[in-house]
């Protein structure tokens, strides 16, 4: 099995326990965990220099959801990782849960920022690639952000602050699917074009497939390789990609999964 096929299905793994933890709580962010997940494979298994078995170890590379709706995707991801029994992911935002719909660094091992509110997540972000910076530690802080996020002027704060830090210990991705949870980011207040306003912020910026796990392996590294400047990866996704019952919709931000449509869309995976 190549790189590529060992990614794909691990992505295909994850979409599966995402989707199996949203039907046993019935409701859940469905649109834009899946359409993460490539991005959290390729870091997760092969680009992060993490260890479920030592998840405070100094030196780990930092991962921060700032679009912390996502979580699922992130719970499935630490779980297939190996950092706790994936039998948790049945508990998903269930009464005293270690997994609540937003992630939360004091409740799960493995998160490192507790997230949800628009826009702060980010910001932490920037602030642990500062005091990398100021240590000189080694270790890369990653983020995800969502475009609807992206209206967010908190984003841009913490945009401009990163770019005149020259912040190269920062990569980050905005998750590209073009909707949020009122409709079309286009017809909400749109935000393209996304890459002149990063690059204008003083940022290196990609733009990807955000479902090609070999594109987002690429794209990692020319990021690791350039210097004295923040790097932005803007992926092009699909809002529930792997889901047939919400793929490409609107209404898949946030809606009720039933154990039979999951085991539906996860017999289409394969």
């Amino acid at each position: 099995m190549n790189k590529r096929q060992f990614l794909e299905e691990k992505a295909k793994e994850i979409r599966k326990l995402t989707l199996q933890s949203i039907a046993t709580l019935g409701v859940g962010h469905v649109g834009g965990s899946l359409s993460i997940v490539d991005i959290l494979t390729v870091l997760y298994y092969d680009q992060m220099n993490v260890d479920p078995k030592n998840p405070k170890m100094p030196n780990r590379d930092r991962f921060v959801l700032s679009k912390g709706h996502g979580g699922p995707a992130v719970y499935a991801t630490l779980a297939s990782k190996g950092y706790f029994p994936i039998e948790l992911l049945d508990t998903l935002n269930q009464p005293n849960t270690d997994l609540p719909s937003h992630t939360d660094k004091n409740k799960t091992v493995g998160v490192d920022m507790t997230t949800g509110s628009l826009g702060q997540g980010f910001s932490a972000a920037v602030g642990m690639a500062t005091a990398a910076q100021i240590d000189q530690s080694p270790f890369k802080v990653y983020a995800i952000i969502g475009d609807g996020e992206s209206q967010e002027g908190q984003i841009w704060e913490a945009a401009m602050f990163a770019g005149n830090r020259k912040l190269d210990h920062l990569i980050a991705f905005t998750d590209y699917n073009k909707m949020q949870i009122d409709g079309a980011v286009h017809n909400i207040n749109e935000v393209s074009p996304l890459d002149k306003k990063w690059e204008a912020f003083n940022w290196h910026v990609q733009v990807i497939d955000g479902h090609d796990v070999l594109a987002i392996i690429d794209a990692i590294n020319k990021a690791k390789e350039t210097k004295g400047k923040p790097s932005m990866i803007i992926c092009n996704t699909i809002k529930g990609k792997g889901a047939d019952f919400c793929e490409g919709t609107v209404g898949s931000h946030n809606l009720p999964v039933t154990k039979e449509m999951a085991e539906k869309a996860i017999e289409r995976l394969g």
